[in-house]
């Protein structure tokens, strides 16, 4: 009998020492040569009108953002390690840094991930999703749109990652149930792709769709005073939700059209399955209860009684209820996205209070003198653009300095730059790495690349001109000029 380890047959690397070891080592030297540069740079004079501190925060900012784009180190491991190196770069002191990591954004996502988590623990989200299918899926074009509407839907008050989390499995039964094959069914792509333009779309409508929302303003409120409430960021934003629901199942069907008959046998999976499940649990209604209340809470009294702390007490009352219980939330609450939030507020109040992202601008775009949209759209572009290769949050900690500094020197509303930012880098359709629900259904089988990037780049275009039309025409009429 062979021994196991002898199964396959070795591979010698016959390549030169010197060449194996260049290659096995590629991401040390690069962190090396980074280390070399930012630390050469560092013993530099700052340019003109640029202080001390501010030419050190600039030099930290540009090795955050060769850590993000390269994926060296983990985006929370770099932005915990950027506000580390501010106290000891002498840019601000440790206690204001440290300080940072309480800002209320921080606080309000943990609730909002405590919530989800609730949701999917306790099999609310998946009950509702099943009801809904074979409630509103009698036809192979009505289960379809019932797929993307309800993934937007739960996009509103879920983070949009676990909502595709979610239904990933509830399509793949009913794809399963049908008989559809890979690479044979264009329907099985057009349910897989609902579910991610759904919750792309979906998850820009609210706060708690997605990290980057809660991130953009706390960084406006920190860098300015100024604030959105809940009630007032959804309005804003479902100025563009809205028609692009409705173009983006329009164009869905056109990408990929319906080739089956009849979806009986999924409808049927989907009843047996119900059955299987059973009657509502008590945790569920609880879950259900607070979530409502959580999300009617923030839409009332937001502002008066803060994001965070309502999103705490929900939290305090999850658990209250035992509804949950600690190792639920260790297991679906995204800690990294947490910790990264500390570092993004930090790195980016340096760079407003040093006055190096003024300088970057006054040295930028604003020397060209564009007009208000013009800077609008060049910035929300280049943020949907970004967004495809890098995480959505660290789009927005990159953008948001540079987009407060434009603001103060040209005059534009804050409050405008921030949704110009922020909307954007939620509206990642063409690669997988730009969103995690592009990723996990990309991750079915049926879908090739061209499938997604095709598709992806004429959605993302259409998002891009919906965004400027809303805020020259539709935003000036809810307080916001541009």
């Amino acid at each position: 009998m062979a021994h196991p380890t002898l199964d396959k047959p070795l591979k010698i690397d016959n390549r030169p020492l010197w060449l194996i070891v260049i290659d096995r080592t590629t991401r040390y030297q690069v962190l090396a040569g980074l280390i070399v540069v930012i630390g050469a740079l560092f013993q530099l004079s700052p340019p003109d009108g640029l202080s001390i501190h501010g030419y050190r925060a600039l030099l930290l900012f540009a090795g955050t953002i060769f850590l993000w784009v390269s994926g060296i180190l983990p985006i929370a491991v770099t932005a915990l390690l950027s506000m580390v190196l501010l106290p000891l770069a002498g840019i601000m002191g440790e206690k204001q840094v440290f300080a940072l990591f309480g800002n209320e954004a921080v606080f309000f996502i943990l609730g909002a991930f405590i919530l989800a988590a609730a949701m999917t623990g306790t099999g609310l989200s998946a009950r509702l999703a099943r009801a809904m299918l074979a409630r509103f899926g009698r036809t192979p074009r009505r289960l379809a749109m019932t797929v993307f509407f309800l993934a937007a839907g739960l996009s509103f008050c879920m983070s949009e990652h676990a909502v595709a989390a979610m239904l990933f499995p509830v399509v793949a039964e009913i794809v399963e149930s049908l008989g559809l094959k890979a690479g044979k069914s264009s329907y099985a792509r057009l349910l897989f792709m609902a579910i991610a333009w759904g919750c792309i779309i979906g998850g820009i409508a609210t706060f708690l769709g997605g990290a980057r929302a809660p991130l953009a303003v706390g960084l406006l409120r920190e860098g300015t005073g100024l604030d959105f409430s809940f009630a007032e960021w959804t309005l804003a934003a479902i100025m563009i939700v809205i028609p692009l629901l409705v173009i983006g199942f329009w164009l869905l069907v056109r990408f990929f059209p319906v080739d089956i008959d009849t979806v009986d046998k999924g409808r049927q999976f989907l009843n047996r399955k119900r059955l299987e499940t059973g009657k509502v649990s008590a945790n569920e209604l609880i879950t259900a209860l607070i979530v409502v209340l959580t999300i009617g809470a923030w839409m009332v009294f937001g502002r008066e009684l803060g994001l965070a702390n309502i999103a705490i007490l929900a939290t305090a009352a999850l658990f209250t209820f035992r509804v949950v219980t600690w190792d639920t939330i260790e297991e679906y609450v995204n800690w990294g996205i947490i910790l990264m939030y500390g570092g993004s507020i930090a790195l980016a109040s340096a760079l407003e209070k040093s006055g190096a992202a003024l300088w970057l601008v006054n040295k930028g775009l604003a020397a060209f003198t564009p007009s208000p949209f013009a800077i609008i759209a060049i910035i929300s572009l280049v943020a949907i653009v970004l967004t495809e290769c890098i995480s959505h949050a660290a789009v927005v900690a990159i953008l948001m300095p540079i987009g407060l500094g434009l603001a103060k020197g040209i005059g534009i509303d804050p409050r405008v730059i921030t949704l110009a930012i922020a909307l954007p880098a939620g509206l990642a359709y063409c690669l997988p790495m730009g969103t995690p629900a592009t990723a996990i259904v990309y991750g079915s089988g049926f879908l090739k690349s061209r499938d997604i990037i095709v598709s992806g780049a004429v959605i993302m275009a259409v998002s891009w001109l919906l965004f400027l039309a809303s805020a020259l025409f539709v935003w000036p009429l809810i307080g916001l000029n541009v």
